[in-house]
């Protein structure tokens, strides 16, 4: 009589498997995408999905290992797999836990600018009675200080925040004083196209550890065309404040968005070396969003998500090869939908949580202490459709505006994992919910997802990143670094 069992005998009978919850989509004639439910997925023919399904799985033969592996299949009679399924859904959801952590403040509504693409309905430069005043700063630092999150991010948007420079001073100060009180971190941001930066700014920004976001949409006559200004030096302007910024602060003080117009479309490669150039340290190849005056001016109308989508790789298979030249250059976009697929850490960015970052994730007070459940819902405000305000500062503490009938029903209608055609779809998981972008394109906060560009550009953008990740070692190297 042996002494010892062979490693056969603790093999479970292929008979005693059982299938874990799994959701898979086709990808071409024989080729399927088959996922989990905390994003994991494998490529399988169309004959080994068969099998999986029919619990056909003989161990040694390969498609057993990658099944167990991907937490597709688990054994009759034991918990472990289920367990680790559910401790790493909670892991995804653990966000919930600090609610609320961004809160944007637009403290003017004025501009020197007159971007066509511009989200906002813009003011002229001496409309001041567009500014925040003081008593409804002080009345949004109390709501944003009052959510739970320890660290609270505190951005400052316009407009062109640096009109109404004398309130960020202000409120950056007294949100010291109060949050040194209620035991909370800050974190400060000031979007500002930088053409009104000067010294004084600078110094206060080194004095209280804020940091800068601009906009470059890449070379000069580009961002000159993208984001016009009186005297046509748009660009000369963000690109001096870009080196006056990392020379006085830091190179890390400083960040930079692009939007993508049609005529960004041919120019990607020019786009990505601009960023470059700068000194930059990546870039998000945004698209266009369905609000403001990129609405009116109708160049949200002018490319769709098939275009976008080819201008996204062009650029990323660009940033590639500068990355194999050894030079550390991640897409930004790509970097977070990474993460999301190859982690299980609670993701930052709002439009790519479950249930939805509206009011969860971040809270906008508006210039007139009307308070929205995202950036997006004060834009289709301003375009006249308030569905989605909160309420206001001056009547209403952070538990109302949470609580609110109209954040309660739109983030229970954002949940991916309970909507129709979501909560069977094999990229879920790692895709997010958007529900203002729904209402704005379909005035359906649910959204019609087959008729939705969200649902096609995240299903074109995890569908590329999983084929590098898995057909080419040399770039899922790099990829996977962006991840970490």
């Amino acid at each position: 009589m042996p002494k010892f069992a062979s490693p056969d005998s603790f093999r479970p009978e292929t008979a005693a498997l059982h299938l874990l919850p799994i959701r898979f989509e086709r990808l071409d004639a024989d080729r399927f995408l088959v996922g989990n439910i905390v994003g994991d997925m494998a490529e399988m023919t169309a004959v080994e999905l068969d099998r999986l399904c029919s619990l056909d799985l003989t161990p040694g033969d390969g498609l057993y290992e990658r099944a167990f592996e991907k937490l597709l299949v688990g054994s009759v009679g034991q918990r472990a797999q289920l367990q680790l399924l559910a401790l790493r859904l909670r892991s995804r959801l653990s966000f919930l836990r600090a609610s609320t952590p961004l809160h944007l403040f637009v403290v003017t509504l004025r501009c020197e600018h007159s971007c066509p693409y511009c989200q906002v309905s813009r003011q002229s430069q001496d409309r001041v009675r567009y500014d925040m005043d003081q008593v409804t700063a002080s009345k949004a630092l109390d709501v944003a200080l009052s959510a739970p999150a320890p660290m609270i991010k505190i951005e400052f948007q316009g407009g062109e925040p640096l009109l109404n420079f004398e309130l960020v001073r202000w409120i950056v100060v007294t949100a010291e004083q109060r949050a040194a009180f209620r035991g909370k971190q800050l974190q400060f941001v000031i979007a500002s196209n930088l053409a009104l930066l000067n010294d004084e700014v600078l110094d206060f920004c080194a004095e209280h550890n804020v940091h800068l976001s601009t906009s470059l949409d890449g070379p000069r006559d580009l961002h000159n065309k993208n984001r016009p200004r009186r005297g046509q030096n748009s660009y000369d302007l963000a690109v001096a404040g870009i080196a006056r910024i990392k020379e006085r602060l830091g190179p890390d003080k400083v960040s930079a968005l692009m939007t993508t117009t049609v005529a960004s479309l041919n120019r990607v490669e020019e786009i990505i070396d601009e960023y470059v150039r700068q000194g930059l340290d990546g870039i998000f190849l945004r698209p266009l969003s369905p609000y403001g005056f990129a609405i009116k001016t109708k160049q949200f109308q002018k490319y769709g998500v098939q275009e976008w989508l080819q201008f996204w790789k062009n650029g990323l298979r660009y940033i590639l090869e500068l990355n194999k030249a050894g030079r550390h250059f991640p897409e930004f976009y790509a970097a977070l939908m990474l993460r999301r697929m190859l982690s299980d850490e609670p993701i930052g960015y709002v439009d790519l949580r479950s249930p939805a970052g509206i009011g969860l994730g971040a809270l906008v007070y508006n210039y007139d202490g009307t308070v929205f459940a995202s950036d997006e819902a004060r834009m289709l405000a301003e375009m006249g459709d308030c569905s989605l305000e909160l309420g206001n500062v001056r009547e209403h503490g952070y538990r109302d505006l949470v609580l609110s009938d109209t954040l309660v029903s739109a983030v229970a209608n954002s949940l991916t994992q309970t909507a129709p055609q979501c909560s069977t779809c094999v990229f879920e998981p790692n895709c997010g919910a958007d529900p203002v972008y729904h209402h704005a394109t379909q005035n359906d906060v649910l959204g019609i997802k087959p008729l939705s560009a969200f649902c096609e550009r995240q299903k074109g953008v995890i569908t590329h990143l999983f084929q590098l990740l898995e057909h080419s070692p040399e770039d899922a190297a790099i990829l996977r670094k962006w991840a970490s």
